[in-house]
């Protein structure tokens, strides 16, 4: 029963981990952090390769699924994937409807968690405080970033996937951001809308070879350097910030593959800015209700995880 249990929240933070993604801005990896299982999702997706493969041939199936954690990323693929499926469309719709409304409860859900993974740090020495500032700055800058444009060859579409599978288990960094700046976000969706199997063949073997490297590289840098780790992958999450502030000024719009427009380029503005030069309402009473709601919701996960330790 027990087992039951474990399986059933470890897919709930999946169907998370899925929703967080379909927002350009948001990552998987916040959520997995916010959720503790970052640091298990980073060692599973680790394991997976050469040792594992020899596992399979020498020791059997069972022993193969063992040494991957097979259960584990089992279970929260298929809770990342029902969450895209089912949730993709609502969620966008919510985006589009109430964009102030939903971007200041990621806003509230982001800082708190920063501030939780605060918590952990055991010594504010000068290299984790320089690691922190790092952190802020780069992810600060990346959401700076104006769109370059690049031609869609196999080979872009392979880099692409690297890189956006790479920024999606970061926290506080959006691969759909990261296909964005490198002008790639349109082509990927209209592979996937034109069902272009070649191309998205291409593109799944990035994400999967960018996955199996960088996942050893954090995973390296966790061990060896874990508390300046932990404040780099805190500082992604306070940078990123820039990129959810609730009340922005879209300067040029882009078109997806269905011919829906999308925002490219936006600056931050404050509310009674946004109702000067938007000219619609700021909802700050409501925004600021939403921004607690989302620091609520990670108070009440880092509660029930306390409670579940003791």
């Amino acid at each position: 029963m027990a087992n039951i249990e474990k399986g059933f929240l470890l897919y709930i933070k999946g169907m998370a981990m899925g929703a967080a993604d379909v927002v350009p801005g948001v990552s998987g990896g916040t959520i997995a952090f916010l959720t503790g299982i970052y640091e298990e999702l980073i060692s599973s997706i680790k394991s997976v390769g050469p040792k594992s493969i020899r596992v399979l041939f020498s020791q059997g199936p069972a022993a193969f699924w063992a040494d991957i954690n097979g259960n584990f990323l089992l279970i929260l693929m298929l809770g990342i994937i029902t969450s895209v499926a089912s949730l993709a469309r609502g969620i966008t719709f919510l985006i589009s409807a109430y964009p102030t409304l939903l971007w200041s409860f990621f806003f509230g859900l982001i800082l708190m968690s920063s501030l939780s993974m605060a918590k952990q740090i055991k010594q504010w020495c000068l290299k984790n405080l320089m690691s922190l500032l790092m952190g802020i700055v780069s992810a600060y800058l990346i959401t700076t970033l104006n769109p370059s444009k690049i031609d869609p060859t196999a080979i872009s579409f392979f880099f692409a996937g690297a890189l956006a599978i790479c920024a999606m288990i970061l926290p506080g960094i959006s691969g759909s951001f990261i296909l964005l700046l490198m002008g790639m976000y349109n082509y990927v969706i209209e592979a996937i809308n034109e069902f272009d199997i070649r191309t998205l063949m291409i593109f799944a073997t990035g994400c999967i070879t960018g996955l199996i490297l960088f996942s050893r590289f954090i995973s390296l840098l966790l061990v060896r350097y874990h508390e300046a780790t932990m404040t780099l992958l805190m500082g992604f999450m306070l940078g990123s910030l820039n990129k959810i502030w609730p009340w922005k000024h879209t300067l040029i719009l882009g078109t997806d593959g269905k011919g829906v427009d999308f925002p490219i380029m936006q600056e931050n503005l404050t509310p009674f800015q946004y109702v000067e030069i938007v000219g619609q309402d700021h909802q700050l009473g409501y925004s600021l209700i939403m921004a607690s709601l989302g620091m609520l919701f990670v108070w009440v996960i880092e509660l029930t995880a306390r409670s579940k330790v003791h």
